[in-house]
């Protein structure tokens, strides 16, 4: 999916030019709806057809001081009838609910942007809060924008005052106002929106009467109050796509369709053990609405009996898994180790955030990268993979579940909070297309007898359910001799086994080749990302080959091992730029492994690359 950002997206305006995608961004206080209201605004979108790409931003703290800059919420969406991969670089219309959204969100909007802002909330209170010492709507601060303000609290007021609901319960309604404005200034239905209202207060009709007559006002202003000057209605024509199934899918729910997808082509129950934090508890919700499907949930105390548990499920045949970020990842460390050792199959899900320690819990980051390759005690290698994109992260998740299985192992799937909050259109597959790896375990004993830590081509070990009969033998965290898995500290043993737990990671990497995203296999210039650094690289990469420039887009999913091919691939390149947000993780595993000059772009504001970003470092190694 392709950026709208590197198309004409120019902002609303009243001539006959017709963009090919445009960025919307929807701001308030955390408890004026916005999440819901871009939730919903994506759901009409991608049902009128638009290729989509979305960006929650959610504040810190759990509930901040009403009307404060650090309490601000915001949703942004970039749609339309091209090819799209990012939320876009800069908004082109801010719908701003309070003027601390105003403040922290106007400053990203392109110039000659749109502003449609509820001047009911711009009084002294809310002005101050926002520390702003005049009315921006009425200083002339705003004149490099184009601007609408109206009241839309009083107008919501007006639009349910026949349901008798009181102050505070009427003015909830101002996001689906402000939502029926948002459909009619792109030409969608309401049909879906009134459908959802209805059976979300199914047991409360009168709210839902109240949201739709709300919803339906805020369409009629734009109809009726000639808000064709400064701008008009847009139709933006449904992109091209294959036909097929599709739907809208986050990268947390699409880790957890895939993570059930991979166990049932490896014929085995799931177990999920997890305990909440931001932005991980996603998958622990989405997976508790799957027991259909022979999957079992449970929220444990604290992020070691979370893993413990799933290792535990490991050993007694089925498919654990585990979830956590940030500082839960590290609390998990010690039980990895054990996962290791034991050779059980395990997936640990971590999606980033900013850190270290609690840092910017919802914020997002790639800092975990050394952590996911490299940080447990004792020489204790896991193959580690990372997903792209909201999308992607399905068929991640199914060559995790893939490689634990074959190998036994534990396996680290890397997401981050964008991937995990973020939503485009996903082609749902058939899968009767997948190859199944079926799961087996050891049930008789073999010729020869009993050797629990045995080895086959991949080196893994046997999987050996508990009470098998005759099947006995040990399993723990202290070292296990050759083939025999007694208790063993001689030296000769603990080198031997060490390095055939290493050797069996390694060996992932066989027959796993990295391709190029965009570009020729050898060149000036490799662009070379992980993870949710795919769209804005992707693009830039591609506005940079539009210029004539030679410029590849390397982008890797086998973070460890790394594919086969990549240190030859990365050879043939004069320069190696990798973007990351993080000050410098896979560029130093790059150097270390190939001895490539690889140049770092670091990004650690909580936030994503912007393409422009991208484009202006290419720009600069290539002058």
């Amino acid at each position: 999916m392709a950026s709208a950002a590197s198309q004409s997206t120019a902002p609303l305006a009243s001539d006959e030019t017709v963009p090919e995608a445009v960025v919307v961004r929807f701001a308030g206080d955390s408890g004026d709806g916005m999440q819901l209201t871009g939730g919903q605004f994506t759901l009409s979108t991608a049902l009128a057809g638009n290729d989509l790409a979305t960006f929650p931003d959610f504040p810190a703290e759990i509930r901040a001081p009403q009307g404060t800059l650090f309490g601000v919420s915001a949703f942004q969406i970039n749609f339309g009838s091209s090819d799209i991969t990012t939320a876009g670089d800069a908004p082109d219309i801010l719908i701003a609910m309070n003027p601390a959204a105003l403040k922290t969100n106007v400053t990203d909007l392109k110039a000659g942007g749109l502003i449609i802002a509820d001047s009911g909330e711009f009084n002294d209170r809310n002005l101050a809060k926002a520390k702003y010492e005049s009315n921006p709507l009425q200083d002339g601060s705003l004149a490099r924008w184009q601007l609408l303000s109206f009241d839309i609290s009083a107008l919501t007021l007006e639009s349910v005052k026949p349901f008798g609901l009181g102050n505070k319960e009427a003015l909830r309604c101002k996001n689906m106002w402000t939502l029926g404005l948002a459909l009619w200034l792109f030409d969608r239905s309401r049909e879906p929106i009134v459908d959802w209202l209805k059976a979300k207060f199914a047991k409360a009709p009168e709210l839902a009467d109240a949201n739709i007559a709300a919803l339906n006002a805020g369409h009629a202003y734009g109809e009726t109050a000639e808000l064709a000057v400064p701008v008009k209605q847009l139709h933006l024509p449904p992109a091209p796509a294959p036909e097929g199934l599709y739907r809208t899918v986050t990268g947390a729910e699409a880790i957890s369709l895939g993570l059930v997808a991979g166990a049932q082509l490896a014929g085995l129950p799931m177990f999920f053990g997890g305990y909440p934090i931001t932005p991980a508890s996603a998958i622990l919700h989405h997976l508790s609405r799957l027991k259909e499907f022979g999957v079992t949930t449970f929220q444990a105390e604290d992020e070691i009996a979370a893993i413990a548990s799933a290792i535990g499920a490991s050993y007694a045949g089925s498919l654990g898994v585990t979830s956590s970020s940030g500082p839960g990842i590290a609390l998990k460390g010690e039980a990895m180790g054990l996962a290791i050792m034991t050779e059980l199959p395990l997936i640990i899900v971590n999606s980033q955030r900013g850190g270290p320690s609690t840092g910017l819990p919802t914020k997002t980051e790639q800092s975990d990268l050394y952590q996911a390759v490299y940080g447990r005690n004792g020489d204790a290698p896991m193959p580690v993979l990372a997903a792209r994109s909201p999308a992607d992260a399905f068929d991640v998740a199914i060559e995790a579940v893939r490689i634990a299985i074959e190998y036994m192992t534990p396996v680290m799937l890397l997401t981050d909070g964008y991937i995990a909050n973020a939503a485009e259109p996903w082609h749902v597959p058939d899968m009767s297309t997948y190859a199944p790896f079926k799961a087996k375990f050891l049930e008789t004993i073999p010729e020869g007898g009993l050797k629990p830590f045995a080895r086959n081509e991949k080196l893994a070990r046997p999987w050996i359910k508990p009470g098998t009969p005759d099947l006995m033998h040990r399993i723990g965290g202290i070292e296990k001799e050759v083939n025999t898995g007694h208790i063993n500290y001689e030296p000769a043993n603990h080198q031997a086994m060490t390095e055939l737990r290493r050797d069996k990671v390694l060996g992932v990497a066989r027959g796993i080749r990295q391709g190029v995203e965009i570009g020729e296999e050898t060149g000036k210039l490799a662009v070379v990302g992980w993870g949710s650094t795919f769209g804005p690289i992707h693009q830039a990469v591609r506005r940079a080959r539009r210029k004539g420039h030679d410029v590849a887009h390397i982008h890797i999913r086998h973070i460890w091992p790394l594919p086969e091919n990549l240190g030859d691939l990365l050879k043939g390149y004069d320069q190696i730029l990798v973007p990351e947000m993080n000050t410098g993780q896979l560029k130093t595993v790059l150097r270390d492994q190939y001895l490539v000059d690889a140049r770092p772009l670091n990004k650690i504001s909580g936030q994503p690359f912007r393409i422009a970003e991208i484009e202006a470092a290419i720009e600069g190694m290539l002058a």
